[in-house]
């Protein structure tokens, strides 16, 4: 009997225990109930894509902001290459872009993709493209450059050379007979750079230049006028978006086909995060917080 008593007291010790372990068997049922409320409350996730241009990292924060500022989405953005941001769209990888540069500068990447995708519209207009001076330079065009080269240092400052616009400023240098000027590649820091420069010690200088850019909302600029329109005509941005996206997302799609803003707005985000140390993110949240009546017509509000 010492021993039974012995046992039947060493069990009322760990019946507390067992009781424990027995309990967590239904654990699981409960922890499966709270995660599928878990799911149901995750928000879808838009996905934008776009080219690691300053016009562009502007116009796909904002995008980014609005819809998640707006709708019950998330936003993810991925900066890709021109080709890239066009071919994933048409596959369905990305949800959309704003960041097409029509007729002309993407024209080669539309065609290739044209059957696979969803146009909607310029959503920025009167973009422009040729070469720039500060306004203080005593020309207006392009016909007058080859009188004062001196003045220039014989330089065209450029960006990326495999920019379009480049090739495009190659052709114009042609066509104007600017044999003895040189076109200076970089990148559009430093074309800004020493416009900066120069346009503090009141310097003639010539850039490659577009519009939309925060330089616009810097300085006072101008284009030489083009008057065998080596540039071609204005160009806008356009959005493109998946086919299937009505159908998914209708008021995601509903936004993309209303947004729509000026090249000063666009300037505007570009100047606070290029030259004012404010992210990206932050540049695009002030611009929606001051501007609610356009981004309340991009909702329909």
């Amino acid at each position: 009997m010492p021993g039974l008593t012995r046992h039947m007291l060493n069990y009322k010790k760990i019946l507390p225990l067992i009781m424990i372990l027995g309990s967590l068997f239904f654990l699981p049922a409960c922890g499966d109930e709270e995660e599928a409320e878990e799911e149901a409350d995750v928000k879808e996730t838009v996905k934008v894509v776009y080219v690691s241009w300053e016009s562009e990292i502007a116009s796909a924060h904002v995008v980014k902001e609005a819809i998640e500022d707006r709708l019950d989405y998330n936003c993810e953005l991925l900066a890709v290459t021109a080709i890239s941001m066009w071919e994933s769209v048409a596959a369905g990888d990305q949800d959309a872009m704003v960041a097409a540069w029509l007729p002309s500068l993407h024209a080669h990447y539309y065609e290739a993709v044209e059957d696979d995708i969803v146009c909607l519209g310029p959503n920025l207009e009167g973009v422009e493209m040729g070469l720039v001076v500060p306004e203080y330079v005593e020309i207006d065009s392009m016909d007058e450059l080859n009188d004062h080269i001196d003045k220039f240092d014989g330089s065209i400052i450029g960006i990326d050379p495999e920019a379009g616009l480049m090739e495009g400023t190659e052709n114009a240098m042609e066509e104007y007979g600017l044999n003895d000027y040189e076109l200076v590649s970089g990148s559009d820091a430093t074309m800004t750079s020493a416009l900066k420069i120069a346009y503090e010690e009141e310097r003639w200088i010539v850039v490659t230049g577009w519009s939309p850019h925060w330089k616009f909302a810097r300085w006072d600029l101008k284009y030489l006028e083009d008057s065998e329109n080596v540039y071609g005509e204005e160009e806008y941005i356009g959005t493109v978006v998946r086919e299937g996206l009505q159908d998914d997302m209708p008021e995601v799609y509903s936004f993309f086909k209303n947004f729509y803003w000026h090249s000063a707005d666009m300037e505007e985000v570009m100047l606070w995060f290029s030259e004012k140390g404010m992210s990206a993110e932050e540049a695009a949240r002030r611009w929606i917080a001051e501007n609610e009546e356009i981004v309340d017509q991009w909702f329909g509000e």
